[in-house]
């Protein structure tokens, strides 16, 4: 069969990446043409837009690169009909899966939507959209399940992804010896910085993150790079620091670390299943303004998924005027040297794990696709 997909961010890649194996295992057949990133590159198909050129973050950098989304958008829907699918796999990314949801089902095209738009935060009205446009929901945080039943739209809870990525990770990662040797680590603490993986969010919170890492000479702090990004990027903020950057070993780089600094997202789960103690960050353009927005818009207690899964503030979080270097040092100090405090948090992490359950998501989301697609 013929499968289009579309993610438009790294985490969005990351979970293509899975399923697109995972399709492959199971249909033989299988042809992929995809928005997305390197990971979905390497499983094959064609990838012919990389999310790079997409991933725009806040009300302000969107309407700044308002004519690329179009551009996207008209290109998608020309490519689309061409490619002739036997299904459109949508993944996360709302505001153009969304958009293309609704021209793929006006052209007879079946849409499958992995990984749910998070509208139990906000623009509950996307509800709407998905009972119109979408043939098949995927569901991967029990509390949203629930939500959406609340809500009368059918799901398929397929669990976290995220557990595969690690399961398939730990089968073959590095010893500690290893990983300090080859990147040219010493033997203190790591302090982990995982700034994001767009442009925006690295500028936003990594000078944040390099001057609360200041009078800590016991640890040393190292940024989690992404290859897709700009170096000079990276360079302009570190300066003459003495913070290292390693590229593309994120799961590496958090199987040996003893806290970290996270930008809020997919990354803070990740932090959390590897038991490592953290503090999440987040802040887009707009400042006071773009905060009160949220704080009327967004229907949440908690930016963060560790949070929003177990229902507590498990982990403390920054968001918008917030995000001070202030109360980043303070925390940070907290992370460091407080074993009480960490030991609480290593607490909730178990708890976190029970409620997550077990790995295979990527395999069952697979074969219900395919099942569905067959029958």
């Amino acid at each position: 069969m013929k499968y289009y997909l579309i993610a438009g961010e790294a985490s969005g890649d990351l979970h293509g990446s899975n399923l697109m194996k995972e399709l492959k295992s199971i249909d033989n057949e299988a042809k992929f043409r995809f928005f997305g990133g390197d990971l979905m590159k390497a499983v094959g198909g064609e990838l012919v837009v990389h999310y790079r050129e997409m991933a725009f973050m806040g009300i302000i950098n969107v309407l700044l690169n308002i004519n690329t989304i179009k551009k996207n958008m008209e290109f998608c829907k020309k490519d689309l009909p061409e490619f002739h699918p036997d299904v459109l796999i949508l993944i996360d990314y709302p505001g153009f899966n969304l958009r293309i949801a609704e021209f793929a089902k006006n052209n007879n095209i079946k849409v499958f939507y992995y990984i749910a738009p998070k509208v139990w935060a906000w623009k509950e009205h996307r509800i709407k959209k998905i009972k119109a446009f979408v043939d098949e929901l995927f569901t991967i945080l029990p509390f949203e399940t629930q939500f959406f039943k609340k809500h009368e739209v059918d799901v398929n809870y397929v669990g976290n992804p995220l557990l595969d990525s690690l399961e398939s990770f730990k089968k073959s990662a590095k010893n500690k010896e290893r990983f300090l040797a080859e990147n040219n680590l010493d033997e203190r603490p790591i302090v982990a910085f995982l700034a994001g993986s767009r442009n925006q969010e690295i500028r936003n919170t990594l000078p944040v993150m390099v001057n609360a890492s200041n009078g800590n000479p016991g640890f040393q702090f190292v940024v989690a790079g992404i290859s897709s990004i700009d170096k000079n990027v990276y360079k302009k903020i570190l300066g003459e620091s003495k913070i290292r950057i390693i590229y593309n070993q994120t799961y590496d780089l958090l199987n040996n670390s003893f806290a970290a600094l996270v930008a809020s997202g997919t990354a803070s789960l990740e932090t959390a299943l590897f038991k490592v103690p953290q503090l999440v960050l987040y802040r887009v353009e707009g400042g006071r303004f773009v905060h009160i927005i949220m704080k009327k818009l967004i229907k949440i207690k908690w930016a963060s998924l560790p949070n929003l899964i177990l229902d507590k503030e498990a982990i403390r979080e920054y968001i918008q005027v917030d995000m001070t270097v202030k109360n980043v040092k303070r925390e940070l100090g907290n992370l460091l040297n407080d074993e009480i405090y960490r030991e609480k948090i290593f607490e909730d992490y178990s708890r976190l794990s029970e409620m997550m359950g077990n790995s295979g998501s990527s395999e069952r989301t697979a074969q219900k696709m395919v099942d569905l697609l067959r029958n």
